[in-house]
């Protein structure tokens, strides 16, 4: 994801869970979000750490990669979906292949991404 300044707090005090199992990935994520304002939760890089972060709550949006070691976001992002917390799959899965079938219909940022893309697919997540 390429940095960019300039993004005005437009998720000024908001707070984000971010999943994410790439270290560089998650550091990345971490400091466009926090530049755009944002209050980052984690980044948790496993899905025991993220289910343990979500029994907390206390965050309004997450960005979530899909895949994680062995294991898929799935039941973390079903609890997001019970709790009504709105998410963004941020993948390098393709939205059509057979294991993203359940969640075609949500937010999702293919991998890579720039910071645009990323922050205004959350910011479009909140306004619903």
């Amino acid at each position: 994801m390429v940095q960019s300044k300039n993004n005005g707090g437009q998720l000024s005090g908001v707070r984000v869970l971010v999943v994410e199992d790439d270290p560089l990935l998650a550091m990345d994520l971490d400091a466009s979000l926090v530049d755009a304002g944002a209050v980052v939760v984690g980044p948790c890089q496993t899905l025991d750490q993220a289910m343990q972060q979500a029994d907390i709550g206390d965050f309004a949006v997450a960005v979530l990669d899909f895949g994680l070691g062995s294991d898929t976001v799935s039941p973390l992002a079903h609890r997001l979906v019970n709790r009504g917390v709105p998410f963004v799959l941020y993948t390098g899965k393709s939205r059509h292949e057979p294991s993203m079938a359940e969640w075609s219909d949500c937010s999702i940022v293919q991998k890579p991404a720039s910071t645009r893309a990323v922050l205004s697919a959350v910011r479009t997540v909140l306004a619903r």
